[in-house]
Parts: C-alpha cells; structure tokens; sequence
C-alpha cells in the first residue's frame, strides 16, 4: 500500500474535465453540512452553485477537473487564480473522506499544473485538508485570519504554498 494513504483507499483515483452533467452531484457534496462545517463555509444554493460553476466550466484561465474514484464521481479539484496568485482547491464528497482519494487528485492535478509556485488555504480547523497539501508537497507558510467574505464567515487560515 502507498505511504500515507489511509487503510480503505479507493483502488482508481482519475480526473476529467467537470462538465455540467457533473453540476448536481457536486451540488450535494458542496451542501453537505458537514462538509460545509469542516471546511468553515456556508454553501450557497443550488442556482448561485450552478451559476458560479458554469461560469468556472467555461473559463479558459481555469483548470477544472472531476474526481472519480473507482469510477464514481466523488468530488472536484480545480488550479484559479485568485488575488494575483495560481490556488489549487478541492471538494470530495463526505462518503469519500479517510480514504486518499483528495491526496491522489491533488498529485494527479500537480502532474497536469506545471505553474509554481501554487498556493492554497483552509481553515486552521480543517486538519484533514491540511494534511492533503502537505502530502502533495506544500509547506505551511503561516496562519492569518481571514475576515468574512462572501460565503466564508471570518476565521483563522492556514496558508500553504508549493514551490
């Protein structure tokens, strides 16, 4: 079994370009509560996901890939920029936490995105997510606090980079 990965990885972890096709299932894992709590955010409803996802399909700027696992999709990884920096971010559905799949997509993207250095952040409560881009190789730079924005209450970040 490869190092770091948990007990019960999923066997194929692929990604592919989103497509709307994929649009409601991403919906459901991005209005998971728990997952909206984990990641310290407030989901937005259907059509503002709909809409800011058609909108993220179809920018040329933006690297917007599916997760399958085994198959299935289970999540979604993109590279944007934001704020004058290339980010990385990743939403994997709840029924697939602990099992490696957001580590394997994120080196998978990392293969695909020659662009560096990359940034991402979490919330400093978000412990798993941080231990997804430290496995891939990003340092912990420091923590911030992020005032409110958007759907993102105020909260403390971590800020990592990949260089």
């Amino acid at each position: 079994m490869p190092e770091n990965l948990p007990h019960e990885a999923a066997g194929t972890v692929t990604l592919r370009p989103t497509a709307i096709a994929d649009l409601a299932t991403l919906y459901e894992y991005h209005a998971d509560p728990a997952a909206a709590a984990m990641a310290v955010m407030t989901p937005r409803n259907r059509q503002e996901f709909m809409n800011h996802w058609t909108r993220i399909i179809a920018d040329p700027t933006v690297v917007a890939r599916s997760i399958l696992a085994d198959g299935t999709l289970a999540g979604s990884i993109s590279c944007f920029s934001l704020d004058g920096v290339h980010c990385v971010g990743y939403w994997i559905g709840s029924a697939y936490w602990g099992r490696g799949i957001a580590t394997r997509s994120l080196r998978i993207l990392l293969d695909e995105v020659q662009v560096r250095p990359l940034h991402a952040r979490v919330a400093r409560t978000n412990i798993g997510s941080a231990r997804v881009l430290e496995r891939a190789g990003f340092s912990f730079i420091q923590y911030r606090h992020a005032p409110a924005e958007g759907q993102f209450p105020a909260c403390e970040e971590a800020l990592f980079e990949l260089r």
